[in-house]
């Protein structure tokens, strides 16, 4: 018979798995309720991420590889992306002629007053989940082992 500190630690995996597994489930359906949420404004999910990095770089602007790092997509997924935000009028973009993914893209007036109206959305939104009604305490604890989870995939290590 094993002792038991040696069955616990070969459950240890299977545990991670397991929590990994639900976690990833859990937020692909909060990623798709966002995404119908923020359909009433006409943006995705995504979208609202790219907006959201370049509302907080101000004027400057960022550079498709910035913004994909931001957001954990590719540099040719957010210049995807960008195409229609460009087309409604929500974001600019200034061409680098020699590389598509060192041009910058800048958030337009128009797209700042979106990222006002869905900021409501998203407070009903969040609002209505139950992490909403959890402890500070609690809440503080989840933040703390949902960082460290992200720290320890992040890629180079």
């Amino acid at each position: 018979m094993k002792p038991k500190n040696q069955i616990r630690n070969n459950s240890q995996p299977e545990q991670a798995q397991a929590i990994v597994l639900q976690l990833l489930d859990t937020a692909a359906a909060v990623i798709r309720r966002l995404d119908r949420a923020l359909s009433v404004r006409g943006i995705s999910y995504s979208e609202y991420r790219l907006l959201q990095t370049l509302i907080n770089e101000g004027e400057v602007g960022v550079t498709r590889i910035e913004l994909a790092h931001a957001v954990g997509l590719t540099a040719s997924a957010v210049t995807r992306a960008l195409k229609p935000l460009e087309k409604l009028g929500l974001t600019t973009s200034t061409r680098n002629e020699r590389d598509a993914r060192q041009s910058l893209a800048v958030i337009t007036p128009a797209g700042v007053q979106l990222l006002d109206d869905v900021n409501q959305v998203l407070g009903d939104f969040f609002a209505g989940l139950p992490v909403a009604a959890m402890s500070d305490d609690s809440a503080g604890l989840l933040q703390t082992q949902l960082s460290l989870l992200r720290e320890a995939v992040r890629p180079g290590r």
